[in-house]
């Protein structure tokens, strides 16, 4: 066991059916009186913009919404709703929605505070002070990042994806209600729920986990692998939705704590050169980098297999390990999920470039437990392909 570690996430987290009631209190509490809403533009029609300014309106706020947010997110969003930000004299952003909208959000509430763009930001550590006070409000079982310190973003003039990671980020108020994923339909829940096992497996295996989000990266695991099932066959069932809301927080603990690996790394360029969502790239690349990294992390493996349901009584580390491996295959095809890379227009001359994007994700390779090099990348994206 490492002999010191630091644990941080963030400030306060409310969690449970119909709590989404109790945000016009929450917003008092932080000060607010000017609230910016982000929201991504699908659920912005859904209903769910009507029913947050509604309430809003009934307790006598102003409010301005930025719903422009659209899943694999431009970078310019976050210095449009900045601007927006500055011009309407908002005084707090409240993200709504999947990991696209909170991650625009928390931006947005970051540059709104400091001079500068949002390429300013992107990198480790890079924004000077802290932001406007940020309310984040999960609408899926997926990212965890009203509960990170990161926001990611395409840059499409360099076919690339990247990260603005500060402390600053932290959200103030993490709130999960969840009712909000109840109307979440099949195919999202499949990819947002993997994205989280994914995120949480990645987190538990990494060389800067700690007894702490080992805990909940474990937890998460097990509670995603006992619900996500139900969750996607069966939406309306709120046992099963508030489960697995939980793991998906849990997962984000985990994350921002430990970090996450390969995964990211081999996903990013997926999503920064063919659009491929940030969930479902995830998904494709889980397996066959989990397969690669048992040799760097047995035990961690088997406990993941133990956790996922699997029977490892009496079994030879590596044979339970593995199993880990057919578990999360197992549930990725219970979820309906059948792609591969080549679904989205990539051909076998193009993995060595993805793979000298992939390298450049460096935090992540640097959390994994096996190394990997270049050629280990190409064949991986050989075996997603």
């Amino acid at each position: 066991m490492r002999k010191t570690f630091a644990f941080t996430g963030a400030k306060k987290i409310v969690f449970g059916n119909g709590s989404l009631l109790e945000l016009p209190g929450h917003i008092r509490d932080l000060g607010g009186k000017n609230p910016l809403i982000v929201m991504d533009q699908n659920l912005a029609k859904t209903g769910l913009q009507e029913k947050i300014t509604g309430l809003l309106a009934s307790e006598g706020f102003k409010f301005v919404v930025f719903n422009k947010v659209e899943p694999e997110p431009r970078i310019e969003l976050a210095d449009d709703g900045a601007a927006l930000a500055q011009k309407k004299k908002c005084d707090i952003v409240i993200g709504v929605g999947g990991g696209s909208a909170m991650d625009v959000a928390k931006a947005i509430a970051v540059i709104a505070a400091n001079k500068g763009k949002a390429v300013d930001f992107l990198g480790l550590n890079k924004v000077p002070k802290p932001g406007l006070p940020k309310i984040m409000i999960p609408t899926t079982a997926g990212t965890g990042s009203e509960v990170t310190f990161t926001a990611v973003f395409v840059r499409k003039n360099l076919q690339k994806k990247e990260g603005m990671n500060s402390p600053h980020l932290y959200p103030e108020l993490a709130l999960l209600d969840p009712e909000l994923t109840l109307s979440l339909p099949p195919a999202p829940t499949a990819q947002t729920g993997l994205d989280a096992l994914c995120h949480a497996i990645e987190s538990y295996t990494s060389i800067n986990a700690n007894p702490m989000s080992e805990m909940f990266s474990l937890e998460a695991i097990a509670l995603i692998a006992e619900n996500l099932r139900t969750c996607v066959h069966d939406g309306r069932n709120i046992a099963a939705r508030e489960r697995m809301l939980l793991g998906s927080l849990y997962a984000g603990i985990g994350l921002a704590n430990a970090g996450v690996t390969a995964v990211h790394s081999l996903s990013y360029p997926l999503g920064g050169k063919y659009g491929v969502g940030h969930g479902l790239a995830n998904t494709i690349m889980l397996p066959p980098v989990m397969a690669f990294n048992l040799p760097g992390a047995l035990e961690k493996f088997a406990d993941i297999a133990e956790a996922m349901g699997e029977c490892i009584d009496g079994l030879p580390d590596r044979e339970a390990a593995y199993l880990a491996v057919d578990a999360v295959e197992s549930l990725i095809e219970d979820c309906g999920i059948e792609a591969s890379i080549q679904d989205f227009g990539v051909k076998q001359e193009d993995f060595a470039a993805l793979a000298d994007v992939a390298m450049t994700v460096a935090r992540p390779l640097e959390n994994n437990p096996r190394k990997m090099t270049k050629e280990d990348m190409i064949a991986i994206y050989a075996q997603a392909f």
